[in-house]
Formats: C-alpha cells, sequence, structure tokens
C-alpha cells in the first residue's frame, strides 16, 4: 500500500463554506494558500505550506462561474504536482459540462471528455465526485474516479419528513434508474412523466406513466438548471391529482428563470444539496442539506485505502 504521508486539503473559490464544512468534519484546517487574480483577470495562485509527499485533496466544483472554477482547479493541479504532491485528488462535488457526454449530432464538442482530459495533464490523480449527469463519464479516465450517490443524505432528509403514501416520480425516462432505487429504499411506488424535449430550454410533457391520484409525489432528479423540465413535470403530476409535489434534487444550479418558474410551480418543499452554493434570490421553499459529512468520510476512506463503497451499503 503505497504512503502518501498526511491528509492536506485545499480549496479554491467555489464553494468557501462547503469546504469549511468539510474541513470541520476532519478536523484538519485548510491550506494556507492565495487564489487571486492578475489586473487583467487571469488566476494567480500561490501555496504557503510544504507539499512534497502529502496527500492533496483539492476542493472544488465545477459550478458557475463554470470556466473560472475550471480553470483554478487546474491551476491548482499544477501548483501541487510541481510542488511534488504525492497524490493529488480532485474533488469536484459538481462535474461540469457533463451534459455532453457524447457525440449526438454532427460538428458538436464532447465537452465531458474535454474535462476529463485537461484534469489529468494538470496533474490529477484521482477523482470524487456526486451524482454526475452521465454516469458513463467515468470512462473517460484512466485513473480511479469515486462516483459518489446524494440519495442517502437526501433519503434521509425525505424520511424526516414522514410523508404518508409516497410515490416517488421521475421527471423524464432517463433518470428511471435514480426513482428506481429511491423507489426501492422507501418502499414506494414509482411514476414517470413522459417528457419530449423541444430545445435545451424548453421542453413538452405529454403524460404521466403510474397512478400519482391523492398521493405524495417525490420528484427526485440530479439536478436542476433553468427549472422547465421539473417544473412542468409539477404542473403536470398536480393536474393528474397529486395531493402534494415535494422535489429532492442533488445539483441546484438554478440559472437563467429557474427561480422564478420554481416560485411558480404547485411544489411544497425543495430539498438540493450543498455541492454548489447559492446566492440570492433562491427559491421559496429551498431547504439545503449538507453533503459534507459524505464527503469527509469519503476523503478519510481514500486515505486510509478503505472502501468507498462500503458509504452506500
Amino acid at each position: 500500500m503505497a504512503d502518501y504521508g498526511e491528509i492536506t486539503l485545499i480549496a479554491g473559490q467555489a464553494h468557501p463554506a462547503l469546504a469549511q464544512a468539510i474541513s470541520q468534519e476532519l478536523d484538519i484546517p485548510l491550506a494556507n494558500g492565495h487564489v487571486g487574480r492578475f489586473p487583467d483577470g487571469e488566476i494567480d495562485i500561490k501555496v504557503n505550506e510544504d507539499l512534497r509527499g502529502r496527500d492533496v485533496f483539492v476542493l472544488q466544483p465545477t459550478c458557475p462561474p463554470v470556466n473560472e472554477n475550471w480553470i483554478e482547479l487546474l491551476l491548482l493541479m499544477d501548483t501541487l504536482r510541481r510542488a511534488s504532491a504525492g497524490r493529488i485528488t480532485a474533488v469536484m462535488p459538481y462535474y461540469g459540462y457533463a451534459r455532453k457526454d457524447r457525440k449526438d449530432e454532427g460538428r458538436v464538442p464532447i465537452s465531458a471528455k474535454v474535462v476529463a482530459n485537461t484534469l489529468i495533464v494538470s496533474g490529477c490523480d484521482r477523482l470524487v465526485t456526486i451524482d454526475m449527469h452521465a454516469a458513463q463519464i467515468q470512462g473517460f479516465f484512466d485513473i480511479p474516479v469515486d462516483h459518489l450517490y446524494a440519495r442517502p443524505v437526501l433519503l434521509e432528509a425525505v424520511e424526516q419528513l414522514a410523508i404518508d403514501d409516497p410515490v416517488i416520480v421521475t421527471p423524464d425516462v432517463g433518470g428511471t434508474k435514480m426513482a428506481r432505487a429511491w423507489a426501492k429504499r422507501l418502499g414506494a411506488d414509482l411514476a414517470i412523466v413522459d417528457k419530449r424535449r423541444i430545445s435545451g430550454a424548453e421542453i413538452s410533457v405529454e403524460h404521466v406513466i403510474g397512478d400519482v391520484e391523492g398521493r405524495n409525489v417525490v420528484i427526485v432528479d440530479d439536478m436542476i438548471s433553468t427549472g422547465g423540465s421539473i417544473s412542468e413535470a409539477a404542473r403536470i403530476l398536480k393536474g393528474s391529482g397529486a395531493k402534494s409535489i415535494n422535489i429532492a434534487v442533488t445539483h441546484p444550479v438554478f440559472c437563467g428563470p429557474a427561480v422564478e418558474r420554481l416560485n411558480a410551480a404547485p411544489v411544497d418543499l425543495i430539498l438540493a444539496t450543498d455541492t454548489i452554493p447559492q446566492n440570492d434570490p433562491v427559491p421559496d421553499r429551498l431547504r439545503v442539506v449538507s453533503v459534507a459529512p459524505l464527503l469527509a468520510n469519503t476523503i478519510r476512506n481514500i486515505h486510509r485505502s478503505e472502501s468507498v463503497s462500503s458509504l452506500f451499503e
């Protein structure tokens, strides 16, 4: 078993609150460093600690502003590599550019692969992420990838709501596997909103597969971006007789008209994790639950060469 030295936690500027929460969970202070900007906007980095031989975990989701946080992560890892860190693990709770995971039409990039390539070239030895938009992105890496699930964190929050006679709903067919896992854990029924997408920001919902009339619905998804799909799904479910509608989502991106759409939707509660920092305004009925304990336990297990999958058994 390789000895990578003691753990060092280093955080970029993408999500300081989550980085600090992970630091507190592990009782390990964040490394002393500087991440600033030159007058022309270029990123300036300096780590003020000896990193030679250390087991370094870089805490940086590639959330909006995606390009800024992505480049900052790459430069942090290059800094660590050139400082002779023993092992460099990128902890990316939110993996940006994940929507483009294949070439589905002519003359388009495979953006998720570009991100993977840049991470490896910059010195990444291992990746930790949560609920990738497309799980097959793991195949773009020839390094270990720990693909975590936010489901245990969100499930605990949902169970505390003590929802009577719940139905787990996926807002599109692609999320059926995730919804089925939720339904199995809660001993609940499963329903699917059959959705037809017109464009990246516009969808047309047709009908609901499954019985939701008079039932308490929990819509589960990996992310909310513009809120169009999930808001329209909530309206369709309400129109189909759903008694109450709660949402449980991993990544609250909330861009464009998302907040306005969610506030107007017939939703009782939105549960989301803190993989992405939230700035005002946020949806009125939003409740955030933290993935800091999950990430801290993952970091601890990786460092000790212990199983990560055991955290989900």
